[in-house]
């Protein structure tokens, strides 16, 4: 056998095995995903962000709640659409209201969840105003002492309806002029980036 046909040989059987190898070596070497840390950091992002509206628009309670799968309905194994408040921050002398928002069913504020999922707002300046839609919000705002409390969609960069960015104002009404929605919109907007694993 000439040595062309040897080298040619042995290339075709152990190149590929070669490959094989290092790719495994190569595949032991990656770093696996640490999910704590992840975690950490997706939080430190979001009470970051949420800190710093707060701040800006002299908020008293900022928050946010996201969307989960909450069981499943008997006998039909239907799932069930829940959300639950997973971010906030609040003003010293300000209650919170995260504990008393844990798998919430979506049905039960279907109204206000489904004008965010339609319009991406609710703007309510003053719930004490009967001309003001509330959109069923009105008895909590009255149990959370809130005054004027505006609502945003989060929606993921596929337009899925991910979460919810609440702000509350406790201490006095405030209206919010059409830039600050309008800035606070895009806020919530990259919010869902980074609720759905992305950076903002």
């Amino acid at each position: 056998m000439s040595p062309e046909v040897i080298v040619a040989f042995i290339t075709g059987i152990l190149g590929p095995i070669s490959v094989l190898v290092v790719k495994k070596i190569l595949d032991k070497k990656k770093v696996k995903p640490d999910i704590i840390k992840d975690t950490l950091k997706e939080c430190e992002l979001v009470q970051t962000k949420i800190e710093h509206i707060r701040d800006e628009f002299n908020a008293d309670r900022v928050w946010i709640a996201q969307f989960h799968n909450g069981g499943n309905f008997y006998p039909t194994g239907k799932s069930m659409a829940k959300f639950t408040i997973v971010y906030e921050v609040v003003n010293v002398g300000v209650s919170s209201i995260q504990s008393n928002f844990q798998s919430i069913p979506v049905n039960l504020f279907s109204r206000s969840i489904n004008q965010l999922l339609e319009n991406d707002s609710i703007v309510i300046p003053d719930f004490k105003d009967e001309t003001i839609a509330t959109y069923g919000l009105k008895y909590i705002a009255e149990d959370t002492g809130c005054k004027s409390g505006y609502l945003f969609a989060i929606k993921s960069i596929d337009d899925k309806f991910v979460g919810i960015f609440g702000m509350d104002f406790t201490k006095k009404k405030i209206k919010l002029t059409d830039m600050d929605i309008t800035e606070i919109l895009v806020s919530a907007s990259s919010l869902g980036g980074v609720l759905m694993g992305k950076h903002i």
